[in-house]
């Protein structure tokens, strides 16, 4: 069975305020018309001391943003540059979000509440800085499905409706507006560090790599690395590390995040800012998410390929203060890494202890290959044989020798797994538009959660420190 989320008392620590005269622009949050609580997560709350909060408190902090107690005195918008579908551009930001609080959980993490939808900033260019309601509400499916199945997620922390009607191209509109508040492990992304080297501005980008080493600690690069003791080049090993195991999350998770932009890679290797994801249907590599990739620049297939892509522009980004040697020796890590932890995922998903080297990669070679033979759907399949049960043929030949998990949990009786497609998702959406029923959606979110009880303990995420009571 999973362990639920440790509780802890309330802990602010804003650590950000050291740097965030050029890190960020204090801004005000929108003055919605309404304030309707949609969803307040009752397993993370807990774990960073908000737990006791009554829903009228939740409101004014979470839809009226009033500070909370010791924490930032105003939101922060956070500056950053990014590659968008490879093309850089300068004039982005946080531009219908903000940093909103900073606090520790009970190991000691130093954890963001940030927004979405909160209202115009400085960065907000043509935007009207909203959010719909029914984008809060495919993310909190995305963020609650990739938990359940064991990936570094940031948490759908609150939704609140807030009373506006918004019009958007990509959804029938008039449609519902709503302010969304996200708890993750972190809000620094490559992006920023692409601003500060762009500006030259490269005392701040030796100041940020400290931030980050200091805030998101994790292990020390190779002894066989070159630069090993350089701040930049620790970074960058740490970084490496958590993308590659990114990116091998997504892949045994039968995940497309569809906009894996620079501006979208958090140093953290914590997935976050859910929008045309999908689930795929079958194991099809140029499977997309966005209907706007029309180059199939980030489809299932590519990936991988995306996020090392996105870790060379950090390189390229921490150049001013490392020399090329060791940052490209920490780039060349990502292949093996994401074939490492490709393995253990896979394993881990598919409920089996790993055996060898070379007999982990044939079986998840030959699961791969079966899967595209059949056109199975990934959920299907990992549900099916789970810990090995119900193999046939090549596969049944691949598993032998594997020993099961232990995962006893009435879930792995039933008759059908746990799914997230994009059918249903418009199912679950159209009795809130048309009734403001949301009686599907929570059956949804405890049939997830369900499936995460039954998944047992995630694996950890890659390129961190273990962490420690505080």
């Amino acid at each position: 069975m999973r362990a639920e989320p440790q509780a802890a008392p309330y802990t602010p620590d804003p650590q950000i305020l050291a740097i965030a005269q050029w890190l960020g622009d204090p801004v005000a949050a929108a003055d919605f018309p309404d304030t309707i609580l949609r969803f307040r997560n009752r397993r993370w709350d807990k774990a960073v001391g908000l737990g006791a909060l009554s829903d009228a408190e939740w409101i004014a902090h979470f839809g009226r943003f009033q500070p909370l107690p010791d924490n930032l005195p105003q939101p922060l918008a956070l500056r950053y540059h990014g590659h968008q579908f490879r093309v850089f551009n300068p004039e982005i930001g946080d531009g219908r979000g903000f940093l909103f609080a900073q606090l520790r959980d009970a190991q000691g993490r130093l954890l963001d509440l940030g927004t979405k939808g909160s209202g115009q900033t400085p960065f907000s260019r043509s935007g009207d800085g909203r959010l719909t309601l029914k984008g809060a509400v495919r993310e909190i499916l995305a963020t609650e499905m990739l938990e359940a199945l064991g990936a570094n997620t940031s948490k759908t922390f609150s939704v609140i409706e807030t009373g506006e009607s918004l019009w958007r191209n990509d959804e029938p509109s008039p449609t519902r507006s709503a302010v969304m508040v996200r708890l993750s492990h972190g809000h620094i992304r490559i992006g920023s560090f692409q601003r500060l080297a762009a500006l030259e501005e490269h005392d701040s980008l030796a100041r940020l790599v400290d931030y980050c080493l200091a805030q998101y600690p994790g292990p020390l690069p190779p002894e066989d690395a070159p630069g090993r003791e350089e701040p930049a080049i620790i970074l960058m090993h740490q970084v490496v590390e958590r993308l590659a195991d990114l990116a091998a999350s997504y892949v045994t998770a039968g995940f497309v995040h569809g906009v894996l932009n620079t501006d979208n890679m958090n140093i953290t290797g914590e997935s976050f800012d859910y929008g045309p994801w999908r689930w795929l249907p079958r194991w099809e590599m140029d499977f997309t998410a966005a209907y706007f990739d029309h180059s199939g620049l980030y489809a299932f297939g590519r990936q991988v390929e995306a996020l090392s892509w996105n870790c060379a522009q950090l390189a390229i980004a921490l150049r001013p203060l490392a020399d090329s040697a060791p940052l490209v020796a920490a780039l060349e890590r990502f292949g093996p890494l994401y074939q490492e932890n490709m393995i253990r995922r896979f394993l881990w998903r598919l409920g089996v202890a790993p055996l060898s080297p070379e007999r982990d990669l044939q079986l998840v070679a030959t699961a791969e290959s079966g899967m595209r033979a059949t056109a199975a759907s990934p959920d299907a399949f990992f549900f099916t044989h789970q810990g090995g049960r119900a193999a046939q043929g090549d596969l049944a030949s691949a598993l032998e020798g594997f020993a099961p998990l232990e995962r006893s949990h009435p879930y792995w009786e039933g008759n059908r797994p746990e799914a997230l497609l994009i059918e249903e998702v418009e199912a679950i959406w159209e009795p809130i538009a048309r009734d403001d029923d949301w009686s599907a959606l929570e059956a949804k979110l405890a049939a997830i959660r369900r499936m995460g009880q039954a998944m047992g303990d995630p694996l950890p995420p890659a390129g961190h420190a273990a962490p420690e009571p505080a």
